[in-house]
């Protein structure tokens, strides 16, 4: 806005110390002289007073006339000692002392502060605390320092406690300097206007601090104008501070807002504004906090005009009362003239709440009441008789947002009215009078507490908040009489000044929580963070695709945020479960190959690649990762890459973390060599050269590779320099960036002492502080964590077998969170912990067990402050030390590397194998925990199953002529086989029992299932027979009969998905299908086989030795799906499907497809990403999101999956057929090329590799 435009407009205040400078303030001089001894008695008034002898003039520390101090005559909270200082000083402490010779002293009160004797603000040691600590005892001086110095002239002390044996008593000591500023006063048109001169001497670094004060909310405070029309305006909106940035004098819009700071500053005391402009930044500092923004070039010096002004210092006087909790209330006496009928309510409000009740007051005749009352933020008038309701108006919104709003309640004979803010549009008329009289009783903000009062109910909510210029018929209430008792009567008000604070100026709610307040707490609202808790501080993603997967996760898409409840936001990446590896893929703007062929008109090409992650993610990945790669392919015809050992490189790439950063080495080669792979392996196409492009063939070739320094990573930008020669051609493609390997995740510890420990720097947690962690152990106490202060301190300890203890002291005393599990904690298993410490509440988790939560005590100290060094495994008294193991302990989002520091630590070892006793579980479908010294593996060999946790079926559709045929035995390996084991048939010749498993899904009956074949004519059959029922046969031995055993499940032919489990123990036979009871057989002929020959699924080729029926039978084979085939240890499925050799026989067509999902639908062809806010309220974020889509777009989906399957399937067939005729690269790995006689460009433009990787590298279709 151009100046003057808005200057100051309706605003009156006053600007004291406005100080231009460029190289910052002097130091400060000692201001701590004692400043009461040597007032004169005027100086010093009280609310009362016991006697003469013990007014408030003898309230000199270490004086000993009167009566030995001040003592009022009541002791109660409405006491006070008021010291005037003549003037305003710098006040920097403040000594109390007991009266003299008696068991009279205070233990806590509160300071309040005024420039005008009127007005007074509390001063708090923290943003929440209020209370100060006083005596214990009558002689002894207790001095406080203040944090920061007060301004001001008048000093009033509220005793809050004191000796529960005697009564109030005080002496009194002030200490400060004098303070000398000068003052401006501003009444909405004028202006103060300071030139600063240009000087040689120019830095880059100019200061403008200022001190003001107000009654008006709205105002410009201070306008810079820079070159070219750009400036700088600082306006007051209401009661918060505004940067604008605004280009252009004629502009009529505010321009750009940078900062918005400050809240409630138009509340008639001083506040300080600093501007700092350090180029190209300015911070803005508003009392106690400061922002940051960057400005333009053209605000780098400012000039501003010249102008003239008045000083002078004169500041009105409004009494406000504040009504501080629900026991507050104000009740008046009604005016005598009230005796016309014309009644006249005038006040003006400003609160937080939503609801509160303003005003009450009875209608005798009518036997009724009136209120007006806030509802929903929302001014309302009801009047009531009885169980009924008269009449109810309402007006007005938004009335709780801090700000002074004015009401005023008319009634006459015809006519009642209320208007808020002094807007038409916001009155409410009806034609009911209010017969008031000079005898009527009015009660502001609620009713006394008195059980039997008559005069006055209430029904709503009590008013919390501040009231002033309160009339009744148009005279003004003086609440001074109130507070001396002379005029109506109150509780728990604060007289002569407005309490209000704003809780969320600044806001405790971190990571962009909104913050909303009522007028004793705050809340933060975490919608959308994706962060939660009472500040919205923890994170509610995992930090790592590792973290993922011990919880179960298998591959998809997961938010994961790096660094907790660190700074850096989450980010979406694809987590590739491998059996051995755990992959973060991060993507790019371009995966594709791409192809650069000749042009003269430039000289470079020039790719730039932009990554789905912010920078300061990809920083904390690579660096957290154990290993990282990219993959970078360079084709080349006549395309040089580096050019000469020695000279400037054609090409070059930017990667790492400095986006300047040019590398001239290529994929497979050492970081600063300016080689390429086959230049390291010393088999280049020309041996002059470290590149096979620098040979400038004109044939096609390559140097590909992987990129794997993680200094270097990732790669930003590619240029190619060679493409102007005729002829010239080149492809280049950029592959994701893949990083493994959790470092945090794994890093730990074993504490074999219990006097051992590992010690770290402080732990820095003052308004928030988390913890987390993992531990194992067989003991059942131990302390894990500790750091002390002076007073302060934080723990966290086993305290027994199955109780974990978080406590700590921030200066209210000590708190204790506990968590009680039902389960043993000291099973070497691990178990983790999860502590947090916020300014509203302590919260500790153990496992997934119920979290426990401490609320903070209202208005106590919030900062916690630690001094000494923080103790892991034990404690500074190398006492009740912990036994066992701790992984992956992170404070506020930060990893302590604690087998770093376990290196060097006696009775610490570094490391704490054993995970599969805690994370086995996640091993499915007999799939084997493997140990891994971080980490663990699921081996899938002895599956049906394959992926991570060997929970990915194998699956094939059939058809009548499909068959796949496992040998086992050839016969001259019988008698090399002696053993007799039964849990293994790949030894054995005698059989004794069997554990068969499979799944199927059929619309046709009947139909083989499996067929087990022996040596001496005997057999097993699993089948569905015609009618539909599932049947199993046993043929023990040739000259016996078949025992047939026919399950009562019905309907299994139905073209649903159906589990069968079958167990066998000599002639106890079990079956179970899907989730029926299990069925109990008996065998009657002999229990056990002898020399099994093949495992067959699907149609039996051969059938000699069968009956005609059985033969018949087998040669129908089978239409449909079978999934996870399992007879003993032996996936015959899974083996022809993945590991397919000499045992397997395959005939027929063999699809791999799901059975779970419909046959011809690929699952993972309909994966789909959400963001969190699209998930339901009870998703939990452990699950990837995938396949998170309703059912109607499931279908539509599975329907173009179809279509997608069927044609990726038929040009899958015809790329192999293609390949096959053709020499391509067909593989990854860097190796020399030998020279082509095509000259026809040789690559596909689609990426050589998925740009997201599969969870299993070895499925594929037969």
């Amino acid at each position: 806005m151009p100046l003057g435009s808005k200057r100051l407009s309706g605003i009156i205040v006053l600007i004291a110390s406005l100080l231009p400078g460029f190289y910052g303030t002097d130091g400060e001089e000692q201001c701590d002289n004692p400043l009461v001894s040597s007032l004169p008695s005027s100086s010093f008034r009280s609310s009362s007073q016991l006697s003469n002898s013990h007014g408030p003039v003898f309230a000199k520390v270490n004086r000993r006339e009167g009566a030995g101090g001040w003592s009022p005559l009541f002791s109660d909270k409405y006491q006070w000692l008021e010291v005037d200082l003549g003037r305003r000083t710098q006040i920097t402490a403040v000594a109390t002392q007991g009266r003299y010779g008696s068991s009279d002293w205070l233990t806590a009160y509160l300071l309040m502060f005024s420039d005008t004797g009127h007005n007074w603000r509390q001063h708090r040691q923290e943003d929440s605390l209020g209370a100060y600590p006083g005596n214990s005892n009558a002689d002894t001086v207790v001095k406080y320092k203040l944090e920061q110095p007060v301004i001001a002239r008048y000093l009033r002390l509220i005793p809050l406690d004191w000796n529960p044996t005697g009564r109030i008593g005080l002496r009194l000591e002030i200490y400060g300097c004098r303070y000398t500023s000068d003052i401006a006063s501003f009444d909405g048109s004028s202006s103060l206007v300071y030139r600063l001169s240009i000087r040689p001497s120019w830095t880059a670094k100019e200061i403008i601090s200022v001190k003001f004060k107000t009654l008006k909310n709205s105002g410009t405070l201070l306008h810079a104008e820079g070159q070219r029309d750009h400036s700088l305006n600082l306006v007051l909106e209401k009661g918060k501070l505004l940067l604008y940035h605004q280009q252009g004098v004629s502009s009529s819009s505010g321009g750009q807002l940078l900062i918005s700071l400050g809240s409630l500053l138009d509340d008639q005391h001083w506040h300080h504004v600093k501007l700092e402009r350090l180029s190209p930044h300015l911070n803005l500092t508003v009392d106690k906090n400061t922002q940051q923004v960057q400005l333009p070039s053209e605000l780098n010096h400012w000039h501003i005009h010249t102008g003239n002004v008045t000083f002078s210092c004169a500041e009105p006087v409004s009494v406000a009362v504040t009504f501080t909790d629900t026991h507050s209330f104000l009740q008046l006496p009604g005016p005598p003239s009230w005796t016309s009928g014309v009644v006249s309510i005038t006040l003006q409000f400003r609160t937080w709440n939503k609801a509160g009740v303003l005003l009450t007051f009875d209608l005798p005749l009518q036997n009724g009441s009136v209120f007006l009352y806030l509802s929903e933020a929302r001014l309302r008038l009801q009047i009531s008789q009885v169980d009924r309701t008269l009449l109810e108006l309402s007006t007005g919104s938004v009335l709780n947002d801090g700000q002074w709003h004015s009401v005023e309640l008319t009634s006459k004979q015809d006519h009642l009215s209320i208007t808020v803010d002094k807007d038409e549009g916001a009155t409410a008329h009806t034609n009911i009078p209010l017969p008031l009289t000079s005898d009527s009783q009015l009660f502001f903000g609620g009713c006394p507490a008195q059980r039997d009062s008559q005069e006055c109910k209430n029904p709503f909510n009590v008013f919390q908040g501040c009231m002033r210029l309160l009339t009744l018929d148009n005279q003004p209430v003086d609440f001074i009489k109130v507070q001396q008792r002379l005029l109506g009567n109150y509780s728990n008000l604060q007289i002569d000044m407005c309490g209000i604070i704003d809780r969320c100026s600044p806001s405790y709610c971190e990571h962009g929580g909104r913050c909303t307040q009522s007028w004793s707490t705050f809340h933060c609202n975490c919608t959308n963070t994706g962060y939660r808790g009472a500040t919205c501080h923890s994170s509610i993603y995992e930090q790592s695709c590792e973290m993922y997967k011990h919880k179960g996760s298998t591959s998809g898409f997961y938010h994961i945020d790096v660094d907790g409840s660190g700074p850096v936001k989450s980010q979406l990446v694809y987590c590739n479960m491998t059996e051995d590896k755990t992959w973060i893929v991060i993507q790019h703007n371009n995966t594709e190959l791409t192809r650069v062929q000749f042009s003269p008109e430039r000289s470079q090409h020039f790719a730039h690649f932009d990554y789905s992650s912010e920078e300061e993610q990809l920083a904390t990945i690579i660096s957290q990762s154990e290993y990282c790669e990219q993959e970078l392919f360079y084709h080349c015809r006549r395309s040089r890459l580096l050019n000469t050992p020695d000279g400037s490189p054609f090409s070059w790439w930017v990667g790492g973390p400095d986006p300047s950063q040019i590398q001239t080495y290529s994929s497979g080669a050492l970081s600063g060599s300016r080689q390429c792979a086959c230049g390291l392996q010393d088999n280049c196409l020309d041996s002059s050269y470290y590149c096979n492009c620098d040979a400038d063939y004109d044939q096609w070739t390559n140097d590909s590779g992987l990129l794997t320094h993680k200094g270097s990573l990732p790669v930003r930008s590619l240029v190619l320099g060679d493409i102007q020669q005729p002829g010239s051609e080149a492809a280049y493609r950029v592959g994701p960036l893949r990083c493994h390997g959790d470092k945090n995740y794994w890093n730990a510890a074993f504490f074999d002492k219990e006097t051992s420990y590992l010690h770290f720097p402080t732990f820095h947690g003052d308004l928030n502080a988390d913890i987390s962690f993992l531990f194992k152990t067989t003991f059942s106490s131990g302390v894990f964590l500790e750091n002390l202060g002076i007073n302060d301190f934080i723990r966290i300890e086993l305290s027994s077998s199955t109780e974990v203890i978080f406590s700590f002291d921030v200066g209210n005393g000590p708190l204790e969170v506990r968590v009680e599990t039902s389960l043993l904690l000291n099973d070497n298993r691990w178990h983790s912990v999860r502590a947090e410490r916020n300014v509203k509440e302590a919260s500790l988790r153990v496992d997934h067990f119920p979290a426990a939560t401490q609320e903070a005590p209202a208005d106590g100290h919030i900062h916690l402050q630690l001094n000494s060094q923080l103790f892991i495994g034990g404690t500074a008294s190398r006492q009740k030390g912990f036994l066992g193991c701790i992984r992956s302990l992170q404070l506020n989002g930060i990893t302590l590397d604690l087998e770093e520091r376990a290196k060097i630590t006696p009775g610490v070892q570094p490391g704490c194998p054993g995970h599969c006793s805690s994370y086995g579980t996640l091993c499915q479908n007999q799939g084997q925990c493997v140990e891994k010294t971080k980490g663990f593996s699921c081996d899938c060999s002895q599956s049906a199953y394959t992926g991570t946790f060997c929970h990915k079926e194998v699956s094939a559709s059939f058809e009548s002529t499909t068959s796949i045929t496992y040998i086992l035995k050839e016969p001259h390996e019988l008698s090399r086989n002696t053993s007799t084991l039964p849990s293994s048939i790949f030894s054995d010749v005698t059989l004794r029992g069997e554990n068969i498993s499979l799944s199927f899904r059929i619309i046709k009956s009947p139909a083989l299932l499996l067929y087990v074949s022996f040596f001496y004519r005997e057999y097993l059959i699993l089948l569905i027979n015609k009618d539909d029922e599932l049947e199993l046969r046993y043929k023990l031995h040739s000259s016996r009969d078949v025992e047939v055993l026919t399950s009562t499940v019905m309907d299994l032919a139905d073209g649903s998905l159906h589990t069968v489990t079958i167990h066998r123990n000599t002639d106890a036979v079990s079956v179970q299908i899907d989730q029926n009871a299990v069925e109990e057989f008996n065998l009657t002929s002999i229990v056990e086989f002898k020399s099994i020959k093949s495992l067959i699924l699907g149609r039996v080729q051969e059938s000699d030795g069968l009956d005609a029926e059985l033969a018949g039978l087998t040669s129908l084979g089978l239409t449909g799906c079978l999934s996870g085939v399992r007879f003993n240890s032996i996936c015959p499925l899974k083996a022809a499907l993945l590991n397919a050799d000499s045992h397997i026989i395959v005939t027929g067509p063999l699809v791999r497809s799901s059975c779970a999902f419909s046959s011809l639908v690929d699952p993972y062809a309909a994966e789909t990403t959400h963001s969190i806010s699209d998930q339901p309220d009870l998703v939990d974020p452990g699950q990837p999101l995938v396949n998170a889509i309703s059912n109607d777009s499931a279908l539509i989906a599975g329907m173009i999956a179809v279509v997608i399957f069927v044609t990726v399937t038929v040009l899958v067939f015809m790329a192999r057929f293609i390949c096959s005729r053709k020499e391509t690269y067909r593989n990854q790995e860097v190796k020399a090329t030998e020279p082509e006689d095509t000259r026809e460009f040789p690559f596909s433009s689609q990426a050589n590799s998925p740009s997201v990787p599969s969870e299993s590298q070895g499925e594929f279709f037969i």
